[in-house]
């Protein structure tokens, strides 16, 4: 198959972790033709859909992991899958790229589907789970979440399309710094704020549940780093090996049906002591850190997936 990477420029990557270079990694495994591209290259060219990039070819050197071919403009609707893979913050740049990843439904399978994407952000799609999820507030008006802090004490304020742990703030029951982080974060942008009650498992660790095609395929747990309440990698959170629980596998099958229907075919959900936080749809991690632990090609799983649809 011609696959199509839609994602971060790949120079600066880190090989042992990024989740896109495993899938890459796997593809070429797998005698499939890749191509590479940065989502400012993508373009509606007089009823196309083109991306100015490269072809790809990837290896496991650090350091040399990747060789380009000749730029080329092409016609994403020549390609058998393109992956949706840039990160967040998901903002207006991002979901004008989903607008126009969606043109393409008639001839090329987009991964993950980006009108679902779209309409399902990470800290948006739990809110269809209320009975899974702890005690949660969106709002933009100081108020609301001043309201919601009193019921509930110590809470966990973040911006509502952030990623990576960025700009995530833990209020305890003294804290006096909601107005001022309110002020600060209303300043820079438009967009709400969402507010959850404290989980103290989270000490325990944040678990990253793997689900493809709607399916649990493993998990690993993310420890805070001393002092720190957020567990994301990003922020130094230690990977750990975990298994899942009933609870774990309780989610999943609340969950999978939905995801499976809308196109959803690699997805990451966020689990802290018995409750969903997050559904992350858009570029979810962890793929790596998974088939160390548990001697399982989690890449391999996914492309089954894939080709299965192309069928």
């Amino acid at each position: 198959m011609k696959i199509a990477f839609q994602m971060d420029p790949i120079g600066p990557i880190n090989i042992n972790a990024d989740s896109t270079f495993r899938i890459a990694e796997e593809a070429q495994a797998r005698g499939h033709e890749l191509f590479y591209y940065t989502p400012d290259c993508l373009a509606y060219e007089e009823g196309r859909i083109t991306a100015r990039g490269w072809p790809l070819t990837v290896q496991r050197v650090e350091g040399n992991h990747f060789s380009l071919g000749a730029e080329q403009v092409v016609d994403l609707a020549e390609f058998d899958v393109v992956w949706l893979r840039q990160d967040p913050p998901f903002d207006m740049f991002y979901i004008t790229t989903t607008h126009l990843l969606d043109r393409l439904k008639d001839t090329t399978l987009v991964v993950n589907d980006p009108f679902w994407v779209r309409n399902y952000p990470e800290k948006l799609l739990v809110l269809d789970f209320p009975d899974l999820t702890p005690p949660t507030t969106i709002a933009r008006d100081l108020q609301t979440i001043r309201a919601f802090k009193e019921k509930h004490g110590d809470i966990i304020l973040k911006p509502l399309y952030g990623n990576g742990g960025a700009g995530v703030f833990r209020l305890t029951q003294s804290d006096r710094n909601l107005a001022s982080l309110h002020e600060l974060f209303t300043g820079f942008s438009r967009e709400p704020l969402i507010v959850q009650k404290f989980l103290p498992a989270v000490s325990k660790g944040d678990k990253r549940i793997i689900l493809v095609g709607g399916a649990p395929v493993g998990a690993i747990n993310r420890v805070p780093a001393e002092g720190e309440t957020r567990s994301n990698m990003h922020v130094g959170g230690r990977p750990e090996k975990i298994g899942l629980t009933e609870r774990d596998l309780e989610i999943c099958a609340a969950i999978g049906p939905l995801l499976r229907e809308k196109g959803q075919v690699f997805v990451g959900i966020d689990v802290i002591g018995d409750y969903l936080t997050e559904i992350n749809v858009t570029s979810p991690t962890g793929i790596q850190e998974l088939e160390r632990f548990d001697g399982t090609n989690i890449a391999e799983k996914i492309w089954l997936a894939i080709e299965a649809k192309r069928q």
